[in-house]
């Protein structure tokens, strides 16, 4: 585990998706929350930040809002970034939006989308060609928009090392604690879902 805190940014965008953001949000803030018990005074693994394009409260999906901690411009560059999905058609289309993900992407030890958020990484250059997942329902769409892309069906999440897509919300919430697995060790990520009572299954 690294000395200094993991600086984790999950992307918030008007109409994303509550849980698609607040299930990685849960995960890495309560992973700190549990080591800190287990080690009093030792530093927190993950510091997360919620960052949209401007300070303005963003409206998920269903209404939900949400205050981002930091903006484009003032964002703590990330060493996870996490792209959530929702609807994103506006956002994959942001041209300040996809500038942020491929420049926050490229300094970041990992890149994981959850859902729909594939598509904004598809759309930034991120996720160009390879393995990907998505929704289910949303499979075709992503093999018809970006065909380069290996779209497979039938796995909760893609982990390609620096970069990792997931399929729905669950599926986002399990992926969450694999890269708390990689990042700080199985025993954490176990503590974690244990506090957050959710069955977690380890494998894709």
């Amino acid at each position: 585990m690294s000395a200094a805190p993991l600086q984790v940014a999950i992307l918030v965008f008007d109409d994303v998706e509550a849980l698609d953001l607040g299930g990685p949000y849960e995960v890495f803030t309560t992973a700190s929350r549990m080591h800190q018990r287990q080690h009093p005074g030792a530093p927190t693994p993950f510091v997360v930040q919620c960052v949209a394009r401007s300070m303005a409260p963003v409206r998920a999906r269903a209404g939900l809002r949400v205050l981002p901690d930091a903006d484009f411009a003032s964002a703590t560059a990330p060493d996870v970034l996490i792209v959530p999905g929702g609807v994103v058609d506006a956002a994959a289309a942001c041209p300040d939006t996809r500038a942020w993900v491929a420049q926050a992407a490229g300094a970041a030890q990992i890149t994981a989308s959850v859902c729909t958020g594939a598509f904004i990484l598809a759309a930034a250059g991120v996720l160009a060609e390879g393995a990907a997942t998505t929704h289910w329902e949303d499979i075709a769409d992503l093999r018809t928009q970006f065909p380069a892309l290996d779209v497979q069906e039938n796995l909760r999440w893609v982990d390609r090392g620096a970069l990792v897509t997931s399929a729905g919300i669950s599926a986002g919430i399990d992926m969450s604690l694999h890269l708390v697995t990689r990042l700080a060790g199985a025993a954490l990520s176990e503590r974690t879902a244990r506090q957050m009572d959710t069955p977690w299954n380890p494998q894709p």
